[in-house]
C-alpha cells in the first residue's frame, strides 16, 4: 500500500490534486447542509481545507500558491464580468439611495475595525483585516489583501496570511448571523408586516415605468390624419415603436417612415408606461384587441443576436423597414425587457422581438445568427485576454501620499476592474463577452472552491492552537461588533428617515456584505425577487469597495 500512502502524505502534481479534490468534495457537500434554515455554500470548503491541514495532509508551497492565485482571478474576473453591465447604470434614480447606504456600511465598518484597531492595541491589522473580511463575508477582500502582502512583504508574507486566514474563519460564521440579526432586528423594532411589505413592492412593480407598455389605440385625432409615421416621431418626442397597423378594411400593414396614418385605424403601439397619456391626447381612445387571434399574415417572434459581427451596432442601423420589411417592438437583454430605441447599442445574447412576415423574419435570423447553440459556446478569447489585460493593470505601480511603497490593484483588484470595463464596454471594441449563466456561475464556484481550499490547507496546521485561545475568542468577539453595528445603524436610518421598503431593505444588507446565505434568508422571508434587485444594484460598487479598502488597509497600516 506504498503507493496509496505516497498519494496522501507525499508531494507532487497528483497529491496536490488529490487532496485538492477531496478537500472541494467534502467542503461542498457539507456547505449544503442547512442550519436553521441558512446554508453557507462553499465557504466550507475553507473549513475543509483547515481541517486538512490540521491532520498534516500539506501541499507543495508552490502549488499551494499558484493555485490559490489562478482561483482568485478565476472567481473576480466571472464576478467582474457579471456586473459590469449593470456597474454603472446602479447609480441611476433609486440606485443612488441604496448605494449610499451600502458605501456607508463600508465606512462604517472600515471605522469599527479601526476603533479596535487603534483602541484594544492587541490585534495586528493583518489580522483585523482577515477578521474584518470574515465579518462581512467577503472573501475577495481577503484574497486582495493577501496578494498585496505577498507583493510588499516578501517571504514574510505566509505566516502573516495564514494568521490573516484564520481570522477570516473565525469571523465568518457570527458574521453571517450578525446580518441576519440585523434583518430580524429592524423587522421587531418597526413591528413590520411582510405581507403588507410584499403587498408594496407588487403595487411598485404593476407601475413600473421601466418596462415596454403594449396598447391599441383608434385614430381619431384629426390632425394626425394622412400624416406619415415619421412625421408623428417627430411629434410626440417620445421612444415608442408602431408594431402593426390595422385599417378598417380589415388588412395589417406593417407601418414603415411613409407609411401614413388613416382616420379609424388601429395600432399597436409599445412604448414606456409613463408616456401613455401623451398618446392618449395624440392619438385617440385606446381599445381591448387580441391581436394574437387576428388572421393577417403577421407574426411576431423573437431573435437571439449569436453573430458577433453585430456587437455594438445600433439597432437603428439596421434598417430593418427597409431592409426586411419588419418592425422591432422590444429587446430583452438579461431578463429585462427594453423598449426597442433606434440608439439601442445590442450585445451578444439579446433578444429582439420583431414583427413581420415569416419569411422576412428568417431571412434577418439568418443574418444575426438565432442559435442558442452558439451562445453556449465559451468565449476562451475574451476571457484570457482579459486576465492578461487585468494582470497587467494590477501590476502598474499607484504612489499615493503617506505611503511608503507604490500600491498596485494586484490579481485581485486588477482584472475586476478590466472584467467590470469589459463587460460595459467591451462591444465598443468588438469584443464578445456574452457568457452563459451557467457558464459563469461554473467559473466562479471553482475558482472560489480553489482558492478557499488552499487557503484552508495553508492555515489549517496553526488554526486550532490560534482560534481557540483567548485571542481567537476575541476574534470572534470583534467580527460580530464590526458586522453587526455598522448594520444595525444603516438599517435603522434606512427604514426610519428614508421608510425603505423592508424586502429592498434586506436584499441591501445582503448586497452590502455580498453575502448568498443573507440573501437566500431575505428572498425565503421576502416572496418576491426585491431582495434579489436590491442586492443585484449594490453588489457591483459594494465589492469593488471592499476589495480596494482591504489593500488600502494592509498598504497603510500594515
Amino acid at each position: 500500500m506504498t503507493w496509496l500512502n505516497e498519494l496522501i502524505t507525499g508531494s507532487g502534481i497528483a497529491h496536490a490534486i488529490f487532496i485538492y479534490s477531496l478537500v472541494i468534495a467534502i467542503g461542498v457537500i457539507l456547505g449544503k447542509v442547512k442550519f436553521f434554515g441558512i446554508s453557507l455554500g462553499a465557504t466550507f470548503v475553507l473549513f475543509a481545507g483547515i481541517l486538512a491541514g490540521h491532520l498534516g495532509l500539506a501541499v507543495d508551497p508552490s502549488i499551494l500558491k499558484f493555485i490559490q492565485e489562478f482561483g482568485l482571478i478565476l472567481f473576480i474576473f466571472s464576478i467582474g464580468l457579471q456586473v459590469g453591465p449593470s456597474f454603472f447604470s446602479s447609480f441611476k434614480e433609486g440606485g443612488l439611495l441604496l448605494n449610499g447606504l451600502a458605501i456607508l456600511i463600508i465606512v462604517l465598518n472600515l471605522a469599527v475595525a479601526l476603533s479596535i484597531y487603534f483602541g484594544a492595541g492587541n490585534v495586528t491589522m493583518t489580522d483585523l483585516v482577515g477578521i474584518l473580511s470574515g465579518a462581512v463575508t467577503n472573501t475577495p477582500g481577503l484574497g486582495a489583501a493577501q496578494q498585496t502582502l505577498i507583493e510588499t512583504r516578501g517571504a514574510s508574507a505566509t505566516a502573516l496570511n495564514e494568521s490573516m486566514s484564520m481570522g477570516y474563519a473565525a469571523a465568518y460564521p457570527l458574521g453571517v448571523v450578525g446580518i441576519i440579526l440585523s434583518m430580524i432586528l429592524v423587522k421587531a423594532i418597526f413591528k413590520i408586516s411582510i405581507v403588507r411589505e410584499a403587498q408594496e413592492i407588487d403595487d411598485d412593480n404593476a407601475n413600473s415605468l421601466l418596462k415596454p407598455h403594449v396598447v391599441t389605440y383608434r385614430v381619431t385625432n384629426k390632425l394626425i390624419y394622412n400624416i406619415t409615421i415619421k412625421r408623428l416621431q417627430g411629434i410626440i418626442d417620445r421612444n415608442f415603436v408602431i408594431s402593426r397597423i390595422k385599417r378598417e378594411d380589415g388588412s395589417v400593414v406593417i407601418p414603415r417612415s411613409a407609411t401614413e396614418l388613416r382616420e379609424g385605424d388601429l395600432l399597436l403601439i409599445v412604448m414606456s408606461v409613463q408616456d401613455e397619456e401623451v398618446f392618449d391626447a395624440f392619438i385617440g381612445p385606446q381599445v381591448e384587441m387580441d391581436w394574437k387571434h387576428d388572421p393577417a399574415p403577421v407574426v411576431s417572434r423573437r431573435i437571439v443576436v449569436t453573430n458577433s459581427k453585430y456587437t455594438g451596432r445600433k439597432l437603428g442601423s439596421l434598417r430593418l423597414h427597409l431592409g426586411y420589411q419588419l418592425n422591432a417592438t422590444r429587446v430583452n437583454r438579461a431578463g429585462v425587457d427594453l423598449v426597442a430605441s433606434p440608439n439601442l447599442a445590442l450585445q451578444v445574447g439579446d433578444r429582439i422581438t420583431v414583427v413581420g412576415n415569416i419569411d422576412d423574419i428568417n431571412h434577418l435570423a439568418e443574418k444575426m445568427g438565432n442559435s442558442l447553440r452558439r451562445l453556449d459556446e465559451p468565449n476562451l478569447f475574451t476571457m484570457f485576454i482579459g486576465i492578461f489585460m487585468g494582470i497587467l493593470v494590477g501590476s502598474i505601480p499607484l504612489m499615493f501620499p503617506g505611503m511608503t511603497v507604490p500600491m498596485k490593484l494586484g490579481l485581485a483588484g486588477g482584472p475586476l476592474v478590466v472584467a467590470i470595463l469589459m463587460g460595459r464596454y467591451g462591444y465598443k471594441v468588438k469584443l464578445v463577452t456574452y457568457t452563459s449563466s451557467s457558464a459563469n456561475l461554473l467559473l466562479r464556484e471553482l475558482g472560489i472552491c480553489l482558492f478557499l481550499a488552499s487557503v484552508g490547507i495553508a492555515a489549517g496546521g496553526n488554526f486550532a492552537a490560534t482560534v481557540f485561545s483567548s485571542n481567537g475568542a476575541l476574534w470572534v468577539l470583534y467580527g460580530f461588533v464590526i458586522t453587526f453595528v455598522p448594520l444595525a445603524i444603516v438599517v435603522m436610518l434606512a427604514r426610519g428617515k428614508f421608510g425603505m421598503n423592508y424586502c429592498t431593505l434586506m436584499g441591501l444588507v445582503a448586497g452590502s456584505t455580498t453575502d448568498p446565505p443573507a440573501l437566500a434568508y431575505a428572498n425565503k422571508t421576502a416572496g418576491n425577487d426585491a431582495p434579489a434587485v436590491a442586492y443585484s444594484t449594490v453588489y457591483p460598487l459594494t465589492m469593488f469597495l471592499r476589495v480596494i479598502t482591504a489593500q488600502l488597509l494592509v498598504m497603510f497600516f500594515a
